[in-house]
């Protein structure tokens, strides 16, 4: 009887960073310049790729599919902050708030996936390099990729099928800028225990095995370099996985101190400024660390504008 009484929401009110008063514009437009910064430098990264035959090994292959993710990542995400932002919060339907957390989950599961794919292409090209052409052969780059993307799309499927059988009676507001899984939790008036379950045995194995086996393939590879002779060779190998460690410590870092750090420990105010910079920042810092530190890539950019810029003077 009590349950045919309630109102239920359909509508959730995103605060996003509140009343900004002047500051809203100066925010958003350091917002967009970054956002549009980050889509053009991640599809960069993708079009190198694909049309230099310099890039065309397993490691550029793995990082074309990371900058895709990133691409969906930050464009699921920030064009409603920066709605938000202008308009000093605005509504959500409950239906657009759960597909924004299955995206979210999508990208950030296949990310996961695919930093640890990345490790072990490095653990091959340095640990067994007679080898490397002999194991990541395109067949099994390609599995790989399918499995990657495959994970995401299904398990967040299956966390998004518990999320919308919750129902939402009481408050409405979420003070985040976007849906994220726990102020939606906590919002809903039906019995959350099935999808708490649900989400952490999907969510600790896809995060922590995918860490725990980065680590593993790298302690393998630091044994391997600390046992070549010269300092110049030690040099060279670690070169080739600076880039990728220095990606994983941002990523996992910022993954960690949002999710798995508990709420106590930071503010509210703290917990957005962090998922700002994993939102926008991040998803534009890995390609140009790639790009930085990696002359293949540099060459490959300096022929693409060559050609180019040799199209439209003739």
């Amino acid at each position: 009887m009590l349950q045919d009484n309630r109102t239920f929401i359909t509508e959730l009110y995103l605060v996003g960073f509140g009343d900004l008063h002047n500051f809203k514009i100066v925010l958003f437009a350091m917002i967009l310049i970054v956002y549009i910064m980050a889509l053009m430098s991640n599809v960069l990264v993708i079009i190198l790729v694909a049309t230099c035959k310099s890039l065309h090994s397993p490691m550029y292959f793995f990082l074309t599919q990371l900058s895709l993710s990133e691409v969906l990542f930050t464009s699921n995400i920030v064009p409603n902050m920066l709605r938000l932002i202008l308009v000093g919060g605005g509504p959500m339907s409950v239906n657009g708030c759960i597909s924004q957390f299955y995206l979210l989950g999508v990208s950030t599961i296949a990310q996961c996936l695919l930093l640890a794919a990345m490790s072990f292409d490095r653990y091959v090209a340095i640990c067994r390099p007679l080898h490397y052409t002999s194991i990541l052969t395109s067949k099994l780059q390609l599995h790989i990729v399918i499995f990657c993307w495959t994970s995401g799309f299904t398990l967040a499927l299956l966390i998004n099928i518990f999320l919308r059988k919750l129902q939402f009676c009481h408050s409405s507001i979420i003070n985040h800028f976007y849906c994220d899984i726990a102020p939606v939790i906590e919002l809903s008036c039906s019995d959350t225990s099935s999808v708490k379950l649900v989400t952490s045995l999907v969510s600790m194995p896809v995060v922590l095995s995918p860490f725990m086996f980065i680590i593993a393939t790298y302690s393998a590879i630091i044994f391997t370099i600390l046992r070549i002779p010269s300092n110049r060779g030690r040099q060279k190998a670690f070169s080739t996985c600076s880039s990728h460690l220095i990606v994983v410590s941002m990523y996992y870092g910022t993954l960690t101190t949002i999710y798995i750090v508990p709420t106590g420990e930071h503010s509210v105010d703290a917990n957005k400024v962090l998922s700002l910079l994993y939102s926008s920042v991040t998803p534009l810092f890995n390609p140009i660390i790639y790009t930085l530190r990696n002359q293949d890539i540099r060459r490959a950019i300096g022929k693409f504008v060559n050609d180019c810029a040799s199209k439209i003077i003739v």
